[in-house]
């Protein structure tokens, strides 16, 4: 259980603006009990889709406070993330996976008033593909 608590709270700082991984983890536990892939994926997968909720909670009510210092993102990076939305829509949220640029998007969501509900099923199904190809690849490697 300690296992999972820790892979959870992995994926959920991962997808939080700060800088933390967690495949290392998720692949530790696959080779470890490779036959708990099913709840390894589960976990890891709303772990990480529950931090780019706090995301969006942040977009949604700190904007405000973007001219501070402590900010987490640069007016240009924010610029870019907020064009990209507004090119591709809510359907970006497929793309909250993505190593660059996937937490901006989760904050611009938020900054957009995307319904959370929308969010919460894009953004999941996108970051439960990545871990799905975590596992997938690592089922190739037994």
């Amino acid at each position: 259980m300690t296992a999972y608590l820790l892979m959870f709270g992995a994926a959920f700082l991962a997808a939080t603006l700060l800088p933390f991984y967690s495949e290392v983890l998720v692949v530790g536990l696959l080779i470890d009990r490779p036959e708990e892939w099913f709840w390894i994926w589960i976990v890891a997968s709303f772990g990480n889709t529950l931090g780019s909720a706090a995301n969006w909670v942040l977009g949604r009510f700190l904007l405000r406070y973007q001219e501070r210092k402590w900010f987490p993102f640069k007016a240009d990076g924010l610029s870019r993330s907020q064009q990209w939305f507004q090119k591709y829509g809510a359907w970006s949220l497929l793309m909250a996976w993505a190593p660059i640029g996937g937490d901006a998007l989760t904050f611009v969501a938020g900054v957009m008033r995307v319904h959370f509900a929308l969010f919460l099923a894009l953004t999941f199904a996108g970051k439960a593909g990545r871990y799905l190809a975590i596992v997938l690849a690592m089922k190739l490697a037994w």
